[in-house]
């Protein structure tokens, strides 16, 4: 693999971007972006260049809050402001309304191993849906209104306000829905999240062993699934995505939410983004900082790793936490592609 490049996309969208996501094999290339212009954008770096072709866009009624790949590179499925989570074909671009929330759904997260689509809404549920046996979704009421959803092969972790985490074990869910159970699953295990804060991201870890977290105030968890006090005494936190204050404005720390959060496919380590306009790569097991990258222009609003490992995306546009009144991100968001060098996310002394 050549040393690492950088290039941008072209026809970025015209709004904040709410998420990212990569294809599954074989289009490991191809690419989504959800965005508060109300489309969903479909992008395919060209392989061998430093180019990224934007192949279509899909239209939403309402700001688009999230999205993700399905089973392959021909569908996907959002979550967004119009209380909907809809299926797009994206070669005929058919869009089918799956199932509907009585408010906002903020998540959507698709398990590859035991084809399931999550949804989680401000109206305190989760929808389970099977995709291999189309049904009504299993319902799943909650505890508090759901910031973030990240799936591991055999988990799904919900982050919620008052700093609660619920684990549910997805073969469990699988089972259930199979069964057209009248009593919804329980969850797995129920946390308090090790940070102070409202919860930003999650992202769990792919060898499915545990998963990070982050928040509004400059920090980073990153807890073990396994319930023993060995495995629990291994979590930690750490501050990151923070700027010394001027010394004649107090001096201290300038503090930025982690906006974003990404686990390397191969390698186990992860990424963040933050409202500093930085992304940073980290060793989980090592616990240490392994690069820094530059200063974007604006906020890092989403961040992902193509299923190859080959690129990390970082998507910037101006962030909230500016307190501006008057927002827009029109002429301001970018979608940056970085093309990894071959140990740039190894961890160090793996071989």
């Amino acid at each position: 693999m050549a040393p690492a490049t950088q290039f941008e996309a072209a026809q970025p969208p015209s709004d904040a971007i709410s998420a990212l996501a990569f294809a599954p094999s074989p289009t490991p290339n191809r690419f989504l972006v959800s965005s508060w212009d109300k489309n969903v954008y479909l992008y395919e770096i060209a392989d061998g260049t430093e180019t990224v072709n934007l192949i279509n866009k899909f239209e939403h009624r309402a700001p688009v809050l999230d999205v993700c790949f399905g089973a392959n590179g021909d569908e996907a499925f959002t979550a967004g402001m119009d209380r909907q989570v809809i299926k797009i074909n994206l070669t005929t671009g058919e869009q089918t309304v799956l199932s509907k929330h009585s408010e906002p759904v903020r998540c959507v997260v698709y398990s590859a191993q035991h084809s399931l689509l999550i949804s989680a809404s401000w109206d305190l549920t989760l929808h389970v849906h099977s995709l291999s046996s189309p049904s009504e979704p299993l319902v799943i009421n909650l505890p508090g209104k759901p910031h973030a959803l990240s799936a591991s092969p055999s988990k799904l972790v919900v982050a919620m306000t008052a700093r609660l985490v619920h684990i549910y074990d997805l073969p469990t869910l699988s089972s259930a829905i199979q069964s057209q159970s009248s009593a919804p699953p329980t969850p797995w295990q129920t946390r308090e999240s090790s940070l102070k804060f409202l919860t930003r991201a999650v992202a769990c870890m792919p060898n499915d062993a545990g998963y990070a977290t982050s928040s509004i105030e400059g920090r980073v968890a990153v807890e073990w699934f396994e319930d023993t006090p060995e495995s629990q005494a291994r979590k930690y936190a750490f501050k990151c995505h923070r700027q010394a204050a001027p010394e004649d404005e107090g001096g201290g720390d300038i503090v930025y939410p982690v906006n974003a959060l990404t686990f390397h496919p191969v390698y186990g380590t992860f990424a963040s983004g933050g409202g500093d306009g930085t992304a940073a790569l980290w060793d989980a097991e090592a616990k240490r900082r392994m690069r820094q990258y530059q200063k974007f222009p604006e906020s890092v609003a989403a961040l992902g790793f193509s299923n190859d490992g080959r690129y990390l995306a970082i998507a910037c546009c101006p962030g909230f936490e500016t307190g501006m009144e008057d927002y827009s991100g029109e002429g301001r968001t970018h979608i940056l592609i970085r093309e990894l060098s071959e140990t740039e996310a190894k961890p160090k002394g793996s071989k």
